[in-house]
């Protein structure tokens, strides 16, 4: 049985992935001004912070239309026997209501809520791929795949809070505060939505120690597999990271770089470390 694997393009997931195991990506719609772009295709997280100096505000997103995940589902159907759609986090964006709406005229197309974004959400597409390999029937998969949101650890430092307060997500009061005293904020997804968990204090690189060995000691991880995932170059810190992350045993470290929709929320200089849970 052939089984196509979809996905929206928040997944983060580097392309040299997305071409070794052919998953289709559907890219989401970033808005600057009157033009439109598409992530992961013509769009880069630098023309995002230019935009956001140049105009004081951030870019909008938007979601696929149900005709256009139609038309998606049904060019996969043509060469599969089953679709399996992995979508951004329901707590996050409406985005998955035109997947499931489009699914709904199809035979054989699933759309799974994966309660979180970026490489949260590319866990369970690579997991997907997984299972596709054991040969497992695609209503099985999908059964696996929707208890699997649940052993998702997504988490990132954001050190940057300015985008945050644009999106309204901190006070100017807040945004004041945390640069006076070099605070990072570690922001989780709980329940599929994006929650400020920790503060820390410090040099970005001290605080990305503490926050991988808080968040290891809270979420204990299955040393399967993890992304590290950045909104920008950060030479030096990156590395540092993915050191301590290496070290701690994980068979498949995946390096990769966060897509518009992180940029536009979180900004600059965001890092996260992202697996299941046991």
């Amino acid at each position: 049985m052939k089984i196509a694997i979809c996905a929206d393009s928040t997944c983060d997931i580097p392309k040299e992935l997305v071409d070794k195991y052919n998953i289709t990506i559907t890219p989401i719609t970033v808005i600057m001004g009157d033009k439109e772009f598409f992530e992961g295709i013509n769009i880069t997280s630098q023309d995002i912070y230019d935009f956001v100096e140049k105009n004081n505000m951030l870019p909008k997103t938007a979601a696929k239309s149900t005709y256009e995940y139609k038309k998606v589902f049904e060019e996969l159907r043509k060469n599969n026997n089953a679709v399996i759609h992995l979508a951004l986090s329901s707590g996050v964006s409406s985005t998955i209501n035109n997947a499931i709406a489009a699914a709904k005229e199809l035979d054989n197309v699933f759309v799974i809520d994966t309660k979180s974004l970026s490489s949260g959400s590319g866990l369970l597409v690579l997991s997907c791929v997984d299972k596709i390999k054991k040969k497992m029937e695609p209503e099985k998969i999908v059964e696996e795949l929707k208890q699997e949101t649940e052993k998702v650890q997504a988490s990132f430092i954001i050190s940057k809070l300015a985008y945050l307060r644009k999106g309204g997500r901190c006070s100017t009061i807040e945004l004041l505060g945390a640069n006076l005293l070099g605070i990072k904020i570690t922001v989780q997804l709980v329940d599929g939505k994006m929650r400020a968990t920790k503060k820390y204090t410090g040099k970005l690189s001290n605080c990305l120690s503490k926050y991988l060995k808080d968040i290891v000691n809270e979420n204990p991880p299955d040393l399967n597999r993890v992304f590290v995932t950045s909104s920008s170059k950060m030479p030096g810190i990156k590395e540092k990271l993915v050191k301590e992350v290496k070290a701690l045993g994980f068979k498949e470290v995946i390096v990769a770089d966060a897509g518009a929709t992180i940029c536009c929320h979180c900004g600059p200089n965001t890092i996260g470390v992202l697996y299941m849970k046991k």
